[in-house]
C-alpha cells in the first residue's frame, strides 16, 4: 500500500479517505466515504479502498555530495520513470536527477510504477550539464556505441544518463564517455526502463567489487 510507504518514509499524510468497509492505513485524519464514491474519485479502475492527500516534501539534494546518480533526460512515459525510480532505489543510488521537459515525477502513474520508491530516493530537477558541473563523471547510455556496460569503469563519483524513449541521448550530449548494452536479436535497442535497470545494476555490482 503506497500510503503506508509514504508514511514510513516520513512524508506527511494530510488526510485519508476510505471506502465503507475498509480501515484507515495511516495515522492521519480519516473520512469514511459512501458506497461508490471512492470508485468515482480514484483514477484507477480498481482502487484498493483508500486514497490520501500527501504533502510533497521540500527536499533539497546537493549534487556535490553525491557519488552515484542516475539522470533521466526528457523521459516522457510515466511507467518508465516510475520503474526507473524503483530500479534506482534497489541499485542504491544517492539521487535521481530528472531533466526539464520530463514527465512530472508526481504523476499518479509514476507514483504507482515506482512501487513506493519515490518516497525513499531523493529526486532533483537539473540538466545534464549541471550534473557534470557538480563534479560527477557523466556516463551516457547508447544503443550503438560505447563500452559494454558490464565491462565499463563505474568507479568514483559517477552519473548514469538515460535518454528519451524515442530519441535517446543526442550524439553531442555533454557526457564524459559512453556505455552500451550488448544484445542479440533483431531489436535495435531495449526499452529505456529495462536498459537503465541493466546499466544501474552493472554499475552497482562493479562499485561493490571495487
Amino acid at each position: 500500500m503506497l500510503i503506508r510507504e509514504a508514511e514510513a518514509a516520513g512524508w506527511e499524510i494530510e488526510v485519508e479517505f476510505v471506502a465503507p468497509d475498509v480501515d484507515p492505513v495511516s495515522g492521519a485524519t480519516a473520512f469514511r466515504l459512501a458506497h461508490g464514491v471512492l470508485d468515482r474519485a480514484a483514477d484507477t479502475e480498481s482502487p484498493q479502498g483508500s486514497i490520501a492527500v500527501v504533502r510533497m516534501p521540500q527536499r533539497t539534494v546537493e549534487l556535490a555530495t553525491t557519488t552515484f546518480v542516475v539522470v533521466l533526460d526528457r523521459l516522457a512515459d510515466p511507467g518508465n520513470l516510475g520503474t526507473l525510480l524503483r530500479s534506482a532505489e534497489a541499485a542504491g543510488v544517492d539521487a535521481v536527477v530528472v531533466t526539464p521537459g520530463s514527465v512530472d515525477v508526481y504523476n499518479p502513474k509514476v507514483v504507482r510504477a515506482s512501487a513506493g520508491a519515490l518516497f525513499h530516493v531523493p529526486t532533483v530537477i537539473a540538466d545534464v550539464a549541471e550534473v557534470g558541473a557538480a563534479g560527477l563523471r557523466v556516463v551516457g547510455t547508447s544503443s550503438h556505441r560505447g563500452t559494454p556496460s558490464d565491462r565499463a569503469d563505474w568507479s568514483g563519483r559517477v552519473a548514469v544518463v538515460l535518454g528519451n524513449e524515442a530519441h535517446g541521448l543526442p550524439d553531442d550530449a555533454p557526457v564524459d564517455n559512453w556505455v552500451t548494452i550488448e544484445h542479440r536479436g533483431r531489436a535495435e535497442s531495449l526499452n529505456v526502463a529495462m536498459a537503465g535497470t541493466v546499466a544501474l545494476f552493472d554499475a552497482a555490482r562493479s562499485r561493490l567489487r571495487s
